[in-house]
Formats: structure tokens, sequence, C-alpha cells
């Protein structure tokens, strides 16, 4: 496949590094400011070292990688609330052209997910999104291959709460020092807002909904608490019961739910770190865990590039 990347931080460097081992070409690159276009197929190394080195792909202008010959549109902008732009609108243009689309942002699928699947049905194009839940973990393809069976679904879906979550239960840390700790490793933000109030993982959490529901779920329907005011007695209280705290994402019975949550220190939750972990409630073959790297540049781009293996050629 021929594959314009929009957004060339972490993910997107990493779709132009690791495309060529799936046997697909890179034509266009766009940062946000600039762009390197070319039909042929770019040189992936030389593009990334230009934008190192320089801070911009190329010298054409970031709206030329929409009109690129490409096969398979890469949309790996930063997410955003709302009205989910850019991303939407590069979604919007590439089904426009009959092009398929592979989302990195969950923005267009989280917060205007009816939109997408109407400008998809007028569309020769296809639009997959396995990289906005839970990165690395096929999350999304498993829910597809069981085929209408999974009833309900619950994790841990953001990797920074669950690191400061676990470090502050196995150390009996406050939760500023654990999240200072977070930042100067890099598995915190500067601003942590995003993650600790609960916002990515609702967000991914209103995507499950909107795939296991096939309805249109929105940030504003979910039940989010975030972990910022946890106390560290809270989490000391429940390792005396055998237990710890982690912030789950819940989606079950029409409802999406996001928050802090007793789990038993040897449930599949319990999980530390950052890492990420999915249970699939099932219809006929019980309860599913799938866990992983849920975040990562080369990590998120493995499910990009699956998903674009998954595409049919375009006639």
């Amino acid at each position: 496949m021929r594959l314009a990347v929009v957004g060339a931080g972490a993910v997107g460097a990493s779709v132009v590094e690791l495309a060529g081992e799936y046997d697909h070409e890179i034509v266009a690159l766009a940062d946000s400011s600039s762009a390197a276009v070319d039909d042929s197929g770019l040189d992936a190394a030389s593009v990334l070292d230009r934008k190192r080195d320089s801070g911009r792909v190329g010298d054409a202008d970031p709206a030329d990688a929409l009109e690129a010959d490409y096969d398979v549109l890469v949309e790996a902008t930063p997410t955003t609330l709302g009205d989910a732009e850019p991303g939407f609108s590069h979604l919007r243009r590439a089904l426009e052209r009959d092009r398929h689309v592979v989302l990195a942002n969950k923005g267009p699928v989280a917060e205007r997910y009816g939109e997408v699947r109407s400008l998809e049905a007028d569309s020769r194009g296809s639009v997959l999104f396995e990289a906005t839940v839970g990165g690395a973990i096929p999350v999304l393809s498993t829910i597809d291959d069981l085929n209408g069976q999974v009833t309900a679904a619950r994790g841990i879906l953001n990797g920074t709460a669950n690191f400061i979550l676990s470090r502050m239960a196995a150390e009996g840390l406050g939760y500023e020092h654990v999240l200072a700790e977070a930042q100067d490793l890099g598995v915190a933000e500067a601003d942590p807002t995003f993650d600790v109030e609960g916002t990515d993982a609702a967000l991914k959490c209103v995507i499950l909904a909107n795939v296991l529901y096939d309805d249109s779920y929105a940030l504003e329907d979910a039940d989010v608490e975030g972990i910022a005011d946890l106390p560290g007695s809270a989490l000391e209280l429940a390792a005396e019961d055998g237990r710890t705290v982690r912030l789950i994402g819940e989606v079950a019975d029409g409802a999406v739910r996001v928050g802090p949550r007793l789990v038993p220190e040897t449930d599949p939750l319990s999980v530390s770190g950052t890492q990420n972990i999915v249970q699939l409630e099932t219809s006929h073959a019980g309860r599913l865990n799938i866990s992983g790297r849920g975040a990562g540049g080369p990590e998120t781009a493995s499910a990009v590039l699956a998903d674009v293996g998954r595409l049919p050629p375009l006639e």
C-alpha cells in the first residue's frame, strides 16, 4: 500500500520508519507546518533526519499531503476534543477521494463516530482504528473476530495513571511525589491532566462503546473520575485487605464509566507500571484478558500497520 502520514510525532515517525518492513511505501509525510511529498516514494531516513535537524519534514504545504497519490491516509495528529479537528477533516478529505483511512488519532471515532461511519458508507474507502484503543494490544480486531459475542469490556487503558498508582501502592509515596517522578522519567507529560483526570481512558472506552453498541457515544456520555485527589491512605487501606487501586474503564449495559476501583492484588487487572489490560466479556468464550504495551511510538505504529494490512486493495 502507498501511505500518506499526517502527523510526525512519535507514532507518525514510527509508521514512516517501519512501513518498509511491512512492504508499504510512504509517499507523503506532513507535520504541523510542512510536508514532504513524492509519488515515487520518500526516503524514510532522510525525511526523519530532516525533521530531527530542522523541525520540518519538507518544503511543501501540509495540505499537499492530503492530495498526494496514496492508498491509505494514516491520521496520527494529536487527539483533540469536541469537533475532533483537524483529524476529522483529514479523514473526510481522504474518504471523499475514495481512499482508506487508518487512525491513531482518537478524536474522530471518540467524538464524531456517527459522522465517520456515514462518510465511510458513501466512500469506496474504509476506516480502521485499532491503534486508538490500547496501543499495541489487538483489542478492536479481537472484538471484530468474535463477531458480536462481546457483551462488555473493562480494563486499564492509561499507562501514566497506572504507573502512578503502582508506585504509590508499592512505595507508600504520595501522588505529587510519584507524579514528579513520572514526569522526570518521561512517563507523564509536563501537563498530565489528560491522563490523571481519566480523559484519555474515557475516550478509549467511548470508542469501545461505539464499536460494541454501533452507536454515537462521545466523551460527554462518560462518567469520569480521575486519580489526582486519591489519598495515599486509600492505597494503604486497600493493601491491608489484599487489594490495590487501579483506574478502571468499563463499558457495560450501555454505560461508560472510568474511575479508581478496588482490585484484588491477585486479579489480572492489577498489572503494574505502564502496562495496559483489557478484559472482554463474551457470550460463549467467557472472559478474555488481553494485555501489553498501551502506548509508545513503535508499539502504536505496529497497530497502525496491522490495520493497513487488513485493508483491501482499492479498485
